[in-house]
Protein backbone atom coordinates (compact mmCIF):
# COMPACT_ATOMS: atom_id res chain seq x y z
CA UNK A 1 0.00 0.00 0.00
CA UNK A 2 2.55 2.45 0.60
CA UNK A 3 4.44 1.73 -2.71
CA UNK A 4 1.27 2.35 -4.50
CA UNK A 5 0.60 5.55 -2.70
CA UNK A 6 3.94 7.10 -3.49
CA UNK A 7 3.65 5.87 -7.22
CA UNK A 8 -0.23 7.71 -7.37
CA UNK A 9 1.37 10.60 -5.02
CA UNK A 10 4.20 10.79 -8.09
CA UNK A 11 2.00 10.64 -10.91
CA UNK A 12 -0.28 13.20 -9.44
CA UNK A 13 3.00 15.68 -9.21
CA UNK A 14 3.75 14.77 -12.33
CA UNK A 15 0.04 15.21 -13.69
CA UNK A 16 -0.24 18.24 -11.62
CA UNK A 17 3.03 20.08 -13.18
CA UNK A 18 1.97 18.85 -16.86
CA UNK A 19 -1.83 20.57 -16.22
CA UNK A 20 -0.10 23.50 -14.22
CA UNK A 21 2.47 24.08 -17.35
CA UNK A 22 -0.79 24.08 -19.66
CA UNK A 23 -2.79 26.45 -17.62
CA UNK A 24 0.44 28.72 -17.32
CA UNK A 25 0.27 29.08 -21.41
CA UNK A 26 -3.71 29.57 -21.05
CA UNK A 27 -2.98 32.36 -18.24
CA UNK A 28 -0.15 34.03 -20.35
CA UNK A 29 -2.23 33.49 -23.61
CA UNK A 30 -5.15 35.06 -21.78
CA UNK A 31 -3.79 37.78 -20.41
CA UNK A 32 -2.33 38.84 -23.43
CA UNK A 33 -5.27 38.80 -25.48
CA UNK A 34 -6.69 40.84 -22.42
CA UNK A 35 -3.95 43.76 -22.46
CA UNK A 36 -4.55 43.58 -25.91
CA UNK A 37 -8.27 43.90 -25.58
CA UNK A 38 -7.75 46.89 -23.13
CA UNK A 39 -5.63 48.64 -25.26
CA UNK A 40 -7.94 48.56 -28.00
CA UNK A 41 -10.45 49.58 -25.78
CA UNK A 42 -8.97 52.54 -24.41
CA UNK A 43 -7.82 53.11 -28.24
CA UNK A 44 -11.67 53.53 -29.54
CA UNK A 45 -13.07 55.61 -26.74
CA UNK A 46 -13.62 59.07 -26.85
CA UNK A 47 -11.10 61.70 -25.71
CA UNK A 48 -12.90 64.46 -23.90
CA UNK A 49 -11.41 67.29 -22.37
CA UNK A 50 -12.60 69.85 -19.58
CA UNK A 51 -11.06 73.00 -18.11
CA UNK A 52 -12.38 74.00 -15.00
CA UNK A 53 -12.12 77.05 -12.87
CA UNK A 54 -12.39 76.46 -9.23
CA UNK A 55 -10.50 79.05 -6.06
CA UNK A 56 -6.97 77.99 -5.83
CA UNK A 57 -7.74 77.36 -2.59
CA UNK A 58 -9.73 74.10 -3.35
CA UNK A 59 -7.19 72.91 -5.85
CA UNK A 60 -6.67 69.82 -3.99
CA UNK A 61 -10.48 69.38 -3.40
CA UNK A 62 -11.48 69.49 -6.82
CA UNK A 63 -8.85 67.33 -8.29
CA UNK A 64 -9.34 64.60 -5.71
CA UNK A 65 -12.94 65.17 -6.85
CA UNK A 66 -12.07 64.54 -10.43
CA UNK A 67 -9.91 60.98 -9.51
CA UNK A 68 -13.13 59.87 -8.46
CA UNK A 69 -15.10 61.20 -11.31
CA UNK A 70 -12.45 59.40 -13.85
CA UNK A 71 -12.38 56.39 -12.05
CA UNK A 72 -16.23 56.20 -12.17
CA UNK A 73 -16.35 56.72 -15.81
CA UNK A 74 -12.96 55.01 -17.16
CA UNK A 75 -15.03 52.65 -19.55
CA UNK A 76 -16.97 54.99 -20.81
CA UNK A 77 -14.16 57.89 -22.09
CA UNK A 78 -11.16 58.82 -21.48
CA UNK A 79 -10.69 62.21 -19.56
CA UNK A 80 -8.59 65.15 -19.61
CA UNK A 81 -9.56 67.32 -17.00
CA UNK A 82 -7.58 70.38 -16.23
CA UNK A 83 -7.82 72.65 -13.18
CA UNK A 84 -7.09 76.45 -13.21
CA UNK A 85 -7.20 78.75 -10.13
CA UNK A 86 -10.08 81.67 -10.60
CA UNK A 87 -11.48 83.62 -7.74
CA UNK A 88 -14.93 82.71 -7.34
CA UNK A 89 -16.18 85.97 -6.74
CA UNK A 90 -14.62 87.42 -10.01
CA UNK A 91 -15.88 84.48 -12.41
CA UNK A 92 -18.18 86.57 -14.37
CA UNK A 93 -15.97 89.24 -15.33
CA UNK A 94 -13.33 87.07 -16.17
CA UNK A 95 -16.13 84.92 -18.52
CA UNK A 96 -18.07 87.91 -19.72
CA UNK A 97 -14.64 89.28 -20.44
CA UNK A 98 -13.54 86.58 -22.79
CA UNK A 99 -16.09 84.31 -23.99
CA UNK A 100 -13.56 82.67 -26.02
CA UNK A 101 -11.69 81.77 -22.65
CA UNK A 102 -13.46 80.64 -20.92
CA UNK A 103 -13.80 77.04 -19.32
CA UNK A 104 -16.48 74.37 -19.53
CA UNK A 105 -16.87 74.12 -16.00
CA UNK A 106 -16.76 76.77 -13.39
CA UNK A 107 -17.45 77.57 -9.39
CA UNK A 108 -18.88 81.00 -9.01
CA UNK A 109 -20.59 82.99 -6.29
CA UNK A 110 -24.90 82.79 -6.76
CA UNK A 111 -25.19 86.88 -7.12
CA UNK A 112 -23.55 86.18 -10.31
CA UNK A 113 -26.27 83.85 -11.76
CA UNK A 114 -28.40 86.55 -13.89
CA UNK A 115 -25.41 88.03 -15.52
CA UNK A 116 -23.92 84.49 -16.49
CA UNK A 117 -27.40 83.52 -18.15
CA UNK A 118 -27.72 87.07 -19.91
CA UNK A 119 -24.82 86.72 -21.52
CA UNK A 120 -25.66 83.33 -22.61
CA UNK A 121 -23.07 81.21 -20.88
CA UNK A 122 -25.57 79.71 -18.15
CA UNK A 123 -28.44 77.51 -19.45
CA UNK A 124 -31.09 75.32 -18.11
CA UNK A 125 -28.95 72.44 -16.63
CA UNK A 126 -29.05 69.01 -17.45
CA UNK A 127 -29.91 67.40 -13.87
CA UNK A 128 -32.57 69.97 -13.04
CA UNK A 129 -34.75 67.04 -10.86
CA UNK A 130 -31.51 65.77 -9.13
CA UNK A 131 -30.21 69.56 -8.04
CA UNK A 132 -34.03 69.90 -6.85
CA UNK A 133 -34.71 66.76 -5.13
CA UNK A 134 -31.03 67.02 -2.98
CA UNK A 135 -30.80 70.28 -1.68
CA UNK A 136 -32.62 73.25 0.17
CA UNK A 137 -34.92 75.41 -1.03
CA UNK A 138 -32.93 78.42 -0.73
CA UNK A 139 -30.18 77.04 -2.39
CA UNK A 140 -32.21 76.09 -5.23
CA UNK A 141 -33.77 79.24 -5.59
CA UNK A 142 -30.91 81.08 -5.39
CA UNK A 143 -29.76 78.61 -8.52
CA UNK A 144 -33.10 79.17 -10.00
CA UNK A 145 -34.54 82.05 -12.93
CA UNK A 146 -37.95 82.33 -14.55
CA UNK A 147 -38.68 78.37 -12.59
CA UNK A 148 -35.43 77.67 -14.49
CA UNK A 149 -32.64 76.22 -12.50
CA UNK A 150 -29.02 77.41 -14.11
CA UNK A 151 -26.41 75.95 -12.00
CA UNK A 152 -25.28 73.21 -9.43
CA UNK A 153 -25.70 74.70 -5.27
CA UNK A 154 -22.47 73.75 -3.27
CA UNK A 155 -22.69 75.52 -0.50
CA UNK A 156 -25.05 76.84 1.71
CA UNK A 157 -22.81 79.04 3.89
CA UNK A 158 -21.64 81.90 2.64
CA UNK A 159 -22.59 84.42 4.88
CA UNK A 160 -20.68 85.74 7.72
CA UNK A 161 -20.88 85.65 11.63
CA UNK A 162 -19.50 86.63 15.07
CA UNK A 163 -16.48 84.73 15.92
CA UNK A 164 -15.46 85.22 19.66
CA UNK A 165 -12.77 83.93 22.06
CA UNK A 166 -14.46 82.16 24.79
CA UNK A 167 -11.70 83.34 27.11
CA UNK A 168 -13.22 87.04 27.68
CA UNK A 169 -16.76 86.52 26.51
CA UNK A 170 -19.91 85.40 27.85
CA UNK A 171 -22.47 83.28 25.52
CA UNK A 172 -24.92 86.35 27.00
CA UNK A 173 -22.27 88.93 26.22
CA UNK A 174 -21.87 88.15 22.38
CA UNK A 175 -25.65 88.89 22.24
CA UNK A 176 -24.45 93.10 21.95
CA UNK A 177 -22.02 94.23 20.22
CA UNK A 178 -22.15 97.27 23.07
CA UNK A 179 -21.27 94.72 25.68
CA UNK A 180 -18.08 93.02 23.29
CA UNK A 181 -16.88 96.27 23.02
CA UNK A 182 -17.08 96.89 26.53
CA UNK A 183 -15.38 94.10 27.39
CA UNK A 184 -12.94 94.18 24.57
CA UNK A 185 -12.00 97.66 25.90
CA UNK A 186 -11.27 96.69 29.66
CA UNK A 187 -9.15 93.94 27.96
CA UNK A 188 -7.39 96.38 25.74
CA UNK A 189 -8.25 94.35 22.68
CA UNK A 190 -10.15 94.72 19.70
CA UNK A 191 -13.74 93.63 18.05
CA UNK A 192 -12.82 93.67 13.96
CA UNK A 193 -15.05 93.53 11.09
CA UNK A 194 -14.59 94.44 7.66
CA UNK A 195 -15.82 98.64 6.12
CA UNK A 196 -14.43 98.76 2.89
CA UNK A 197 -17.06 95.87 1.69
CA UNK A 198 -20.85 96.32 0.90
CA UNK A 199 -21.22 92.92 1.48
CA UNK A 200 -20.37 93.50 5.26
CA UNK A 201 -21.69 96.51 5.87
CA UNK A 202 -25.34 95.38 4.69
CA UNK A 203 -25.40 94.11 8.42
CA UNK A 204 -26.45 97.57 9.73
CA UNK A 205 -29.07 98.37 7.43
CA UNK A 206 -30.65 95.01 6.45
CA UNK A 207 -32.85 95.10 9.83
CA UNK A 208 -33.79 98.60 10.17
CA UNK A 209 -37.04 98.95 7.83
CA UNK A 210 -34.75 100.60 5.38
CA UNK A 211 -34.56 98.68 2.04
CA UNK A 212 -32.45 97.39 -0.95
CA UNK A 213 -34.08 95.42 -3.53
CA UNK A 214 -32.56 94.80 -7.52
CA UNK A 215 -34.84 96.12 -10.18
CA UNK A 216 -36.38 94.11 -13.18
CA UNK A 217 -34.17 95.13 -15.17
CA UNK A 218 -31.04 92.80 -13.44
CA UNK A 219 -28.63 96.11 -13.66
CA UNK A 220 -29.69 98.60 -11.21
CA UNK A 221 -30.99 98.88 -8.31
CA UNK A 222 -33.81 100.64 -5.79
CA UNK A 223 -32.38 101.97 -1.82
CA UNK A 224 -33.97 104.17 0.82
CA UNK A 225 -30.92 103.83 2.90
CA UNK A 226 -30.69 107.95 3.41
CA UNK A 227 -34.40 108.36 4.26
CA UNK A 228 -35.96 110.95 6.23
CA UNK A 229 -39.17 109.73 6.73
CA UNK A 230 -39.06 106.44 7.85
CA UNK A 231 -39.07 104.74 11.46
CA UNK A 232 -35.32 104.10 11.46
CA UNK A 233 -33.92 106.81 9.07
CA UNK A 234 -31.15 106.63 6.87
CA UNK A 235 -28.88 109.12 9.66
CA UNK A 236 -29.75 106.89 12.96
CA UNK A 237 -27.80 104.00 10.96
CA UNK A 238 -24.92 106.47 10.44
CA UNK A 239 -24.80 107.97 13.86
CA UNK A 240 -24.47 104.22 15.22
CA UNK A 241 -21.88 103.30 12.78
CA UNK A 242 -19.68 106.82 14.03
CA UNK A 243 -20.13 105.88 17.16
CA UNK A 244 -18.36 102.19 16.63
CA UNK A 245 -16.13 103.28 14.39
CA UNK A 246 -14.88 105.88 16.90
CA UNK A 247 -14.84 103.23 19.64
CA UNK A 248 -11.25 102.36 20.46
CA UNK A 249 -11.93 98.70 20.74
CA UNK A 250 -13.26 98.34 17.22
CA UNK A 251 -11.15 97.69 14.37
CA UNK A 252 -12.43 98.05 10.69
CA UNK A 253 -10.00 95.52 9.26
CA UNK A 254 -9.95 93.21 6.10
CA UNK A 255 -10.33 89.46 6.88
CA UNK A 256 -6.73 89.21 6.79
CA UNK A 257 -5.48 91.12 9.37
CA UNK A 258 -8.52 89.75 11.60
CA UNK A 259 -6.69 86.70 11.29
CA UNK A 260 -3.49 88.43 12.28
CA UNK A 261 -5.05 89.39 15.42
CA UNK A 262 -6.54 86.05 16.40
CA UNK A 263 -2.84 84.75 16.30
CA UNK A 264 -1.01 87.34 18.45
CA UNK A 265 -4.82 87.80 20.24
CA UNK A 266 -5.03 91.29 19.77
CA UNK A 267 -8.34 90.59 18.43
CA UNK A 268 -10.48 88.65 20.33
CA UNK A 269 -13.69 88.90 18.30
CA UNK A 270 -14.50 89.46 14.61
CA UNK A 271 -17.22 89.18 11.61
CA UNK A 272 -15.49 86.93 8.92
CA UNK A 273 -17.65 83.53 7.14
CA UNK A 274 -16.55 80.26 7.23
CA UNK A 275 -13.96 80.44 5.15
CA UNK A 276 -11.69 81.40 8.25
CA UNK A 277 -13.21 78.60 10.44
CA UNK A 278 -10.48 76.18 10.70
CA UNK A 279 -7.82 79.13 10.84
CA UNK A 280 -10.03 80.34 13.72
CA UNK A 281 -10.18 77.20 15.50
CA UNK A 282 -6.65 77.11 15.37
CA UNK A 283 -5.30 80.00 16.89
CA UNK A 284 -8.15 80.16 19.47
CA UNK A 285 -8.38 76.28 20.50
CA UNK A 286 -10.69 75.24 23.32
CA UNK A 287 -11.93 79.19 23.59
CA UNK A 288 -12.75 79.03 20.21
CA UNK A 289 -16.71 80.33 19.84
CA UNK A 290 -19.21 81.15 16.75
CA UNK A 291 -22.29 83.00 16.77
CA UNK A 292 -24.91 84.85 14.85
CA UNK A 293 -24.12 88.58 14.85
CA UNK A 294 -24.78 90.72 17.61
CA UNK A 295 -27.49 93.40 18.14
CA UNK A 296 -26.73 97.01 17.86
CA UNK A 297 -27.91 100.27 19.20
CA UNK A 298 -29.81 102.29 17.00
CA UNK A 299 -32.47 104.73 17.23
CA UNK A 300 -32.55 104.28 20.87
CA UNK A 301 -33.20 101.06 20.31
CA UNK A 302 -31.52 97.54 20.19
CA UNK A 303 -31.26 96.09 16.24
CA UNK A 304 -30.54 92.75 14.81
CA UNK A 305 -27.49 92.77 12.49
CA UNK A 306 -28.25 91.53 9.12
CA UNK A 307 -26.36 89.57 6.62
CA UNK A 308 -26.38 88.65 2.83
CA UNK A 309 -27.03 84.66 2.19
CA UNK A 310 -24.92 83.83 -0.27
CA UNK A 311 -24.64 80.51 -1.95
CA UNK A 312 -21.58 78.68 -4.48
CA UNK A 313 -22.65 76.94 -7.37
CA UNK A 314 -20.73 75.07 -10.17
CA UNK A 315 -21.82 76.32 -13.62
CA UNK A 316 -21.50 74.79 -17.16
CA UNK A 317 -20.52 76.64 -19.89
CA UNK A 318 -23.34 76.77 -22.49
CA UNK A 319 -20.61 76.99 -25.24
CA UNK A 320 -18.49 73.89 -24.11
CA UNK A 321 -17.38 71.62 -26.92
CA UNK A 322 -18.37 68.79 -24.36
CA UNK A 323 -21.52 69.91 -22.81
CA UNK A 324 -23.10 66.47 -21.74
CA UNK A 325 -19.85 65.36 -20.27
CA UNK A 326 -19.61 69.04 -18.61
CA UNK A 327 -22.60 68.83 -17.31
CA UNK A 328 -21.79 65.07 -15.93
CA UNK A 329 -18.61 66.91 -14.15
CA UNK A 330 -20.88 69.25 -12.47
CA UNK A 331 -23.61 67.12 -10.82
CA UNK A 332 -20.66 65.08 -9.70
CA UNK A 333 -18.47 68.02 -7.96
CA UNK A 334 -22.13 68.98 -6.47
CA UNK A 335 -23.09 65.47 -5.18
CA UNK A 336 -23.75 64.26 -1.49
CA UNK A 337 -20.78 63.06 -1.12
CA UNK A 338 -18.21 65.67 -2.46
CA UNK A 339 -20.78 68.04 -0.18
CA UNK A 340 -19.42 65.94 2.54
CA UNK A 341 -16.04 66.01 1.59
CA UNK A 342 -16.08 70.09 0.91
CA UNK A 343 -17.19 70.43 4.37
CA UNK A 344 -14.16 67.75 5.83
CA UNK A 345 -11.62 69.54 3.69
CA UNK A 346 -12.94 73.11 3.41
CA UNK A 347 -15.29 73.10 6.54
CA UNK A 348 -17.69 74.53 4.11
CA UNK A 349 -21.66 74.07 4.90
CA UNK A 350 -23.31 72.34 2.33
CA UNK A 351 -26.32 72.87 0.41
CA UNK A 352 -27.40 69.09 0.15
CA UNK A 353 -30.27 68.22 2.55
CA UNK A 354 -28.51 64.85 3.47
CA UNK A 355 -24.78 65.78 3.63
CA UNK A 356 -26.41 68.82 5.75
CA UNK A 357 -27.48 66.47 8.40
CA UNK A 358 -24.54 64.58 8.77
CA UNK A 359 -23.42 64.71 12.27
CA UNK A 360 -20.16 65.97 11.34
CA UNK A 361 -21.69 69.03 10.14
CA UNK A 362 -23.99 69.23 12.89
CA UNK A 363 -21.30 69.66 14.98
CA UNK A 364 -19.64 72.43 13.87
CA UNK A 365 -19.87 75.86 15.26
CA UNK A 366 -18.95 77.75 11.95
CA UNK A 367 -21.86 75.57 10.70
CA UNK A 368 -24.76 76.22 13.85
CA UNK A 369 -23.32 80.13 13.52
CA UNK A 370 -24.75 80.30 10.19
CA UNK A 371 -27.92 78.67 10.19
CA UNK A 372 -28.66 81.07 13.42
CA UNK A 373 -27.87 84.14 11.27
CA UNK A 374 -29.80 82.80 8.48
CA UNK A 375 -32.88 84.21 10.05
CA UNK A 376 -31.74 87.60 10.08
CA UNK A 377 -30.09 87.01 5.80
CA UNK A 378 -31.22 88.32 2.44
CA UNK A 379 -30.30 86.68 -0.88
CA UNK A 380 -27.60 89.25 -2.42
CA UNK A 381 -29.18 90.32 -5.21
CA UNK A 382 -27.60 93.86 -5.70
CA UNK A 383 -26.16 95.65 -8.92
CA UNK A 384 -23.01 97.22 -10.05
CA UNK A 385 -23.89 100.33 -8.62
CA UNK A 386 -23.72 98.78 -4.98
CA UNK A 387 -20.61 97.63 -4.38
CA UNK A 388 -18.43 101.05 -5.08
CA UNK A 389 -20.79 102.94 -3.30
CA UNK A 390 -21.19 101.64 -0.09
CA UNK A 391 -17.37 101.11 0.09
CA UNK A 392 -16.78 104.62 -0.16
CA UNK A 393 -19.24 104.93 2.51
CA UNK A 394 -17.85 102.76 4.54
CA UNK A 395 -13.87 104.51 3.46
CA UNK A 396 -14.92 107.33 4.96
CA UNK A 397 -15.42 106.17 8.33
CA UNK A 398 -11.86 104.21 8.30
CA UNK A 399 -10.46 107.75 6.95
CA UNK A 400 -11.91 109.29 9.73
CA UNK A 401 -13.56 112.23 6.85
CA UNK A 402 -16.81 111.29 8.41
CA UNK A 403 -18.50 113.23 11.09
CA UNK A 404 -21.97 113.98 12.58
CA UNK A 405 -22.16 117.12 10.11
CA UNK A 406 -21.78 115.34 6.84
CA UNK A 407 -23.63 112.08 7.86
CA UNK A 408 -26.77 113.09 5.59
CA UNK A 409 -24.65 114.15 2.15
CA UNK A 410 -22.97 110.85 2.89
CA UNK A 411 -25.56 109.11 2.76
CA UNK A 412 -27.11 111.26 -0.30
CA UNK A 413 -23.79 110.23 -2.05
CA UNK A 414 -24.04 106.32 -1.45
CA UNK A 415 -27.77 106.15 -2.25
CA UNK A 416 -26.88 108.02 -5.48
CA UNK A 417 -24.42 105.58 -6.21
CA UNK A 418 -26.21 102.62 -5.48
CA UNK A 419 -29.62 104.06 -7.95
CA UNK A 420 -27.33 105.21 -10.93
CA UNK A 421 -25.68 102.33 -13.60
CA UNK A 422 -21.73 102.61 -12.57
CA UNK A 423 -21.29 103.68 -16.06
CA UNK A 424 -22.85 106.81 -15.72
CA UNK A 425 -21.32 107.41 -12.12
Amino acid sequence: MKRYSLLTCSLLLCGGMLFNGCSTKETSSQTSTTNVETAENDKNKETITLRLWGAEEDGELLQEMINSFKDTYQNEANLDIQIEAQTEGDCKNAILGDINEAPDVFTFADDQLRSLIAGGVLEPIQYEDDVKANNITAAVDAATLNEKVYAYPITADNGYFMFYNKKYFSDQDVESLDKMLEIADKAGKKVSMDWTSGWYLYSFFGNTGLTLSLNDDGVTNTCDWNSTKTAIKGIDVAKSMLSISNHKSFAAVPDEDFIKGLKDESVIAGVSGTWNATVAEQYMGKNYGAVKLPTYTCAGQQVQMASFAGYKMVGVNSYSANREWAEKLANWISSEDNQKLRFVKRSQGPSNTNAAESEEVKSSLAIKAILAQSEYASLQRVGEGYWDAVSNYGQSFIDKTATEKNLQKLLDKMVSGITTLPSAN
